[in-house]
């Protein structure tokens, strides 16, 4: 924990899976909120849940106010990007000059800086997982005093139920890394429903129980119960349904034919 001896290389990720690190964020540190302006912010399906819900938003209203469709390292299947202010600085539509106005639904990139973990692209957890320090140029927070660990970071800002669903996307998001739709790309209306399945529970939910999904696939009483109440174990039956559709694996069953 000697301060003295750290090296800090901005621009680099650091493993710190074994060790910790210092940082702390807040009014006092020089530049608080810069990290809020003109960011490129992707957004994980858990990430719209924990928003939407905040806001008392359905998914069509949230999708269409605060986010944008982008191409970024994936040909075959876009991000979802939250939309920042029109304003000269572009901030996020959530910052005041308070600070965040939806502090507890942030985002996992908000809620995770400056800790990356490593998610598995076979969506699993073990003890192979790894955590990275990551460090921007303009952060001042990594020359604050406060040690933490990487379990402690986790912890205290509250990321395990992040990390749990965004591991789950991680193996879907590996799926759609390969051309699935064909000559029509993106337009394919395979792809629509893909994104309908990850992004949008409101029409997700409409589509399982006003279409003939529940006739095709066999869902025991407790999990119909739980995707009528609850949007994350709604996002885990579209992340089953996604596999099945590309993949033909995972864990969602056909009824069998009588």
């Amino acid at each position: 924990m000697a301060r003295e001896n750290e090296q800090i290389v901005y621009g680099t990720r650091s493993d710190i899976t074994a060790g910790g690190f210092f940082f702390a964020c807040h009014p006092g540190v020089s530049c608080f909120t810069k990290c809020c302006r003109n960011p490129d912010m992707y957004l994980y399906p858990y990430d719209m849940i924990r928003l939407k819900h905040r806001l008392d938003m359905d998914s069509d209203a949230f999708l269409e106010k605060y986010t944008y469709t982008a191409v970024r390292d994936n040909p075959y299947f876009p991000h979802v990007m939250l939309k920042m202010a029109e304003s000269a600085q572009k901030p996020c539509p959530f910052l005041t000059p308070q600070g965040c106005a939806v502090y507890e639904a942030r985002p996992f990139s908000c809620r995770a800086y400056p800790v990356e973990p490593a998610l598995s692209r076979d969506g699993r957890s073990g003890n192979a997982d790894r955590f990275y320090i990551v460090r921007h140029p303009y952060c001042r927070g990594h020359e604050q005093d406060r040690y933490h660990t990487a379990a402690q970071w986790i912890s205290d800002q509250g990321l395990g139920p992040f990390i749990e669903h965004n591991r789950r996307w991680a193996a879907v998001d590996t799926l759609l890394r390969q051309n699935n739709w064909g000559d029509q790309g993106m337009a394919h209306p395979g792809a629509k429903m893909v994104f309908m399945a990850g992004y949008n529970m409101d029409r997700f939910r409409a589509f399982v129980f006003n279409s003939s999904f529940l006739n095709r696939f066999a869902l025991d009483d407790d999990r119909l119960r739980a995707i009528e109440i609850r949007d994350t174990d709604l996002m885990h039956l579209g992340f089953d349904w996604i596999e099945f559709m590309l993949a033909g694996t995972g864990p969602l069953a056909e009824c069998r034919k009588k």
